[in-house]
């Protein structure tokens, strides 16, 4: 439970933290809810539609009741809901602004009957297709954050072309998700013992290490280390379980999101591990949570455990640590 604090940042969980358990059918989604409500790792609530809602955009009006009649039941608050921008959809090409535009359409409507105020939509997008959006976001209540997820940060040109039409729109409805991935001090110590135990030599996690280390753009990072993994006889199967270290963690200085504090409308609490005194392994978050309220965020931040890739680890522990170790910062900086 999030202790007492003068902070506007509250907490809340994504369901998305409990991927493996709900992939092996120990919850369903509504005994998932129930769980983390009865867990006190709200009170907010973020879901995945296309993860959690069968048949998702499409929602019908018993659904829409019997969900929004359980977040009051369990006394949950929704705070975001994670829409999906898949361009790549046709295998022979990428999707036109135009069937962009119409793809995100009912995702908003389902957003907006389900009763979520807030919307996380992915770069896939592109500005344009969400430009055209905003009249839509604005009809429905709605509004549209842009996830900012490694290998991307504040600077990137991909963030830069969101930023440029954020600020020729001008609506009070267009911001952003920081997603503590992309400000990673080190590789989290399970994906390394991962690797370690599907047989990758301790030379190629060196490598990629010394690579990621010196930095720059993810997927150039990535070219450069096989290159350098096959000169050095890898085995090529093996090289590319090392690929996520490009993809999934960036070393963005946490003082950048100050840049964006004021378009920042919710915030993805990424994490991986734990040390022995409950810090977490690979983030600083005593630095960035204080980035966050000396900027004044108002809004939730989601627990969002992403070691499910590589580990089966509870999630629901992991969850429990993260909101103890939040809660501990946010009440010594309040």
């Amino acid at each position: 439970m999030q202790s007492a604090s003068s902070s506007n940042l509250r907490l809340g969980s994504t369901l998305y933290s409990f991927t493996t358990e709900y992939h092996n059918h120990d919850y369903s989604f509504e005994s998932l809810i129930r769980r983390i409500a009865a867990e006190n790792l709200g009170p907010g609530l973020e879901i995945v539609g296309f993860q959690s809602i069968k048949g998702f955009p499409v929602v019908s009006d018993a659904y829409a009741d019997w969900f929004r009649g359980l977040i009051d039941e369990v006394g949950l608050e929704l705070s975001c809901l994670g829409i999906n921008s898949d361009f790549g959809i046709n295998r022979d090409r990428k999707m036109t602004e135009d069937e962009l535009f119409d793809y995100h359409v009912p995702q908003l409507h389902a957003a907006a009957k389900l009763g979520f105020p807030l919307i996380r939509y992915q770069y896939g997008a592109g500005p344009e297709a969400i430009k055209r959006l905003v009249p839509e976001a604005e009809k429905l209540g709605l509004k549209l954050a842009l996830e900012i997820h490694a290998s991307h940060h504040v600077q990137h040109p991909v963030i830069l072309a969101f930023r440029e039409m954020y600020e020729q729109v001008n609506s009070p409805l267009l911001g952003f998700i920081p997603d503590f991935g992309a400000s990673v001090h080190s590789v989290p110590p399970s994906f390394l013992d991962f690797v370690r135990s599907i047989g990758v030599a301790e030379s190629m996690i060196d490598l990629a290490l010394e690579v990621w280390h010196a930095g720059g753009n993810g997927s150039e990072m990535a070219a450069q280390f096989y290159q350098k993994a096959v000169a050095m006889g890898g085995d090529a199967d093996l090289i590319l379980e090392l690929f996520p270290i490009f993809g999934l963690f960036s070393r963005q200085d946490p003082r950048d999101w100050a840049e964006i504090m004021p378009q920042t409308f919710h915030i993805h609490g990424k994490f991986f591990d734990f040390a022995d005194d409950g810090a977490e392994a690979s983030i600083d978050y005593a630095s960035t949570l204080k980035v966050f309220v000396e900027g004044d965020f108002n809004g939730y931040m989601s627990s969002e455990y992403e070691g499910h890739h590589w580990t089966d680890a509870d999630a629901f522990d992991k969850v429990r640590r993260h909101h103890a170790l939040a809660s501990s910062i946010l009440h010594k900086l309040g």
